[in-house]
């Protein structure tokens, strides 16, 4: 089975999540054994931020790999493990609210495609990149 850097390389949409991952240094530490859970941003939710923000992003690569990490949690966690659970903790350190009650959205973020499986953990799908804050 394909892990998680794979998966969004070879997935149309994650052309600008692929290339972030890249620019902040992240490639490895998403191809370890993790397990890990990751809200993976589509290349139309990053297209949703102000214009020029990527590439500031992309020059800046401390602070995108924080962003990075904060759609990051450590474990598997699909999304039938999250009912009943309203936040936890990203990579970053951070918290990530989650609401299940109707439908599936982390923070800001509606899940459109949850529970990918990938070797080393598992992708959910989101709408919009989400912001620590």
């Amino acid at each position: 089975m394909p892990d998680i850097v794979d998966i969004a390389a070879n997935t149309e949409g994650f052309s600008t999540l692929v290339a972030a991952v890249k620019a902040a240094g992240l490639v490895e530490v998403l191809k370890g054994s993790g397990p890990f859970t990751v809200f993976a941003p589509t290349d139309e939710a990053f297209s949703k931020l102000p214009p020029g923000t990527v590439q500031t992003l992309v020059q800046n690569p401390p602070q995108l790999a924080r962003i990075l990490k904060y759609h990051v949690v450590s474990g598997k966690l699909k999304q039938a493990d999250l009912v009943g659970r309203d936040r936890l903790v990203s990579v970053e350190g951070s918290e990530i609210g989650l609401d299940l009650s109707d439908g599936f959205e982390v923070k800001n973020a509606t899940v459109v495609i949850p529970d990918i499986e990938a070797d080393n953990g598992v992708i959910h799908v989101i709408d919009g990149v989400i912001l620590m804050g």
